[in-house]
Order: C-alpha cells, then structure tokens, then sequence
C-alpha cells in the first residue's frame, strides 16, 4: 500500500468530543464571544489563528472566510476514529485543524476502508495495524504514531491502493484473482510490529495464503464495524454484556472483577458478561476500555471550551461501550489464530518459502513507481479556497 498518509494534528483539542452536542455547543460559544476571550477561547497555533485563510476541507460545506468573521451556525460534526477503537466527533472546519490531511478527505467515502499502524512499542504486544471505515486521525496510545494507508486512491473504490502489479503476481502464484480486499485482509491478519513500521510477509503456499485471508476478513470485518453493508459486531446470545446496574450520572471509576466478568462504572454501575479478553485488550501496551472511558471522564480545564460538555453520562456511550466490549472481546477471541498465522509466517520465512524481494522485482512489483507514493489527482469536483476562491486540484 504505497500511498500512506501522517496522522492528523488538530491543533486544539476542543473541536473533537465524543458526543456531537458538546460540540454544537462549544462553537455557539466560541463565536458569540468577543476580543480577547474569544482569542483566548479559540487556542490559536502557529498553524491556525483566526486570522489564517485557508480552504475549505474536500466534501464539506464549511465557510472559507477568515474565522474572526465567523458568526454562523456550526457544521455538522462528523464522525472520525480518534485512535484506536474509539468514535468520536469532529468539527470538519479547516480553518480549526492544524493539519487536516485534505487527501484523505478527498477519498473518504461509505466504500473506502482505512489501515492504520500503531506506534511501535518494544515489547508491548497487540496490534501492529488496525483498520477503519471512518476517516482515522492516526493518532496512537503510545508510541509514536504511524502512517494511514487509504485502501483505494479515488472515491468510489476506485484504483486500489496497492503497488502495480502486486495483485496479478499474487494470482499467478494462488492461482485465482486477488482483489484489494483479499490484501487489505491478508496485511490485517499477518502484519508484525517493528521499528521502521509494520512488516509483512507475502506466503509462497497458497494455503496459508487463503487462511490468512480468511482470518483477516474476519478482523476487517469486526474491526470496520459493520461498515460497507456489514453486520455490526455482537457476541452470541447468552455472552452479550447488558447494563445489570444504572450507571451514575458522572461515573469517575471503572472496575473489573473477572471473578464475575462485571465491569462496574462509577462503584454503582454494573455491565455483564465482560469477557476478560476484552477487559484486558491493549494496543501498544495501553488498555483500550480504560483509554475509552478516560477520556469521557477526564477533568478539563475549567473555562475552557474543552470544559463544555454534557452535564450528565449520556446514553449513547452506554450503547457504545457495549458494542466496544463486543468488538475487543472478538477481536480478543481471534487472537491465538493470528498468532499461529504469523509462526506459520515466520517458519516460511525461515524455510525460504516467501516472496522476498527478488521476487518482486522479477514480477515487476519493485520498484513501486513514484507516482503510486503520491495521492492521485481529484478532478471532478470544485473545492472552494480561502476566502471563496475555487481550487481545481
């Protein structure tokens, strides 16, 4: 996957939030405010101030006007993975974001599906690589962040993200056609950490090959959430965690007890069953159901626009924690198949048994054109530039 793009950087931490409403109300407060609280307010950047022009983001309908003459209604918040496992809202505003990444903007639709590495961690475990339907930020729990690999170049699962002549080598090796999909599945299923970012092995047994797809069809599919017409991740009947308990109001604990596999929120909230597997679910080293809460429950800063949010637990968050405990308790259930996957890799690999890199070259995969390292060019549509201009791209 040639084309890969950095993380996000917001720049101001207020224009993400969990749920959409803190969001609608913050901008209300930010642009009813004047002079010096409103600069404040805003937490300008070298990057963005209110007074930087930039252009609108690809696909939306924001203004394009400098900020300090905002008044207007704020866009509509859309959905973005905030690291790992965790859904949240974003204000799709450029003149907000530091760095938005507009190329992964411009591609970003209900077909495209996103592999994201994780920050390497030495001797962490978990994870090198996940993938997202919605538009990932790219940022990591610890580590430093890696790169996010959009699985098609243009909108409309047009013109697969893979270096050319990747897929027929392939299937003249399998003896049957790989797709895009097949690969994306084969990377998430066998993909192993390292420094320089996730490596890859390419099996030359078209049977570990198609197990591996397999497999990786499964973590996509449970990953992506349902996305691309799928089903949305449950646990079979009779280990679906429900809410035995009301959550509190403000819960500010959270509590596993594997004895009973009950998660406990706030010492009066009680969900079960929570299989230990996803209680104990980490990426690069963190756990990602105390990551998930931590950062509904965090105290900001008071008189911060980060401090605008709801008075009380909302009830769209129980009904994510459920499906999030849903999705790492699969996830966590595959596991020791990915395991075995990659020995089964690393056994190949040590046997001779994979397509190393002169068997790329010969099959005319390496070296990857410079041109399939860049986006590719967009021209069916106007973006609108700072200050109303139109950008032909």
């Amino acid at each position: 996957m040639p084309w890969s793009v950095g993380p996000l950087r917001l720049g101001r931490t207020w224009v993400l939030a969990p749920d959409a409403a803190s969001l609608t109300a913050r901008w209300d407060r930010l642009v009813g405010a004047e002079g010096a609280e409103r600069d404040a307010l805003f937490a300008p950047s070298r990057a963005r101030t209110q007074h930087t022009a930039v252009a609108a983001l690809p696909g939306g309908a924001t203004g394009t006007a400098r900020f300090i003459r905002e008044d207007g209604p704020c866009p509509p918040p859309v959905r973005v993975a905030h690291g790992p496992f965790d859904e949240q809202w974003l204000i799709p505003d450029h003149r907000l974001i530091d760095v938005a990444r507009p190329e992964l903007w411009r591609v970003a639709d209900e077909r495209q599906l996103f592999a994201v590495e994780q920050g390497y961690v030495p001797g962490a475990g978990g994870p090198a690589l996940l993938v997202s339907a919605p538009l990932p930020d790219g940022r990591s729990p610890a580590g430093r962040p890696g790169r996010i690999r959009p699985l098609y170049r243009r909108p409309g699962a047009a013109e697969p993200n893979l270096a050319p002549g990747l897929t027929a080598l392939l299937g003249s090796r399998y003896g049957h056609a790989v797709d895009a999909d097949a690969v994306l599945a084969w990377v998430a299923a066998a993909a192993l950490a390292a420094p320089g970012g996730p490596a890859v092995p390419l099996p030359a047994d078209p049977a570990l090959w198609a197990e591996g797809v397999a497999l990786g069809g499964e973590l996509v599919r449970v990953q992506s959430r349902g996305a691309r017409g799928g089903e949305r991740p449950r646990l079979p009947g009779g280990r679906r965690p429900y809410v035995r308990a009301a959550l509190p109001a403000r819960p500010d604990t959270l509590v596993y007890t594997p004895e009973d596999e009950t998660l406990c929120l706030g010492g009066a909230g009680r969900i079960s069953p929570v299989p230990e597997g996803a209680w104990a679910y980490r990426v690069g080293g963190v756990r990602m159901l105390e990551a998930w809460f931590e950062r509904r429950t965090a105290r900001a800063e008071a008189g911060t626009l980060d401090a605008v949010g709801p008075g009380a637990w909302p009830q769209a968050w129980t009904s994510e924690l459920l499906e999030l405990i849903a999705v790492l308790a699969l996830l966590s259930a595959l596991a020791p198949r990915q395991e075995a996957l990659r020995a089964a890799c690393a056994d190949a690999a040590r046997a001779g048994e994979v397509l190393d890199r002169a068997a790329l070259r010969s099959g005319g995969v390496l070296p990857v054109p410079a041109a399939a390292r860049r986006p590719a060019s967009v021209l069916d549509h106007h973006e609108e530039g700072p200050e109303g201009q139109f950008a032909l791209l």
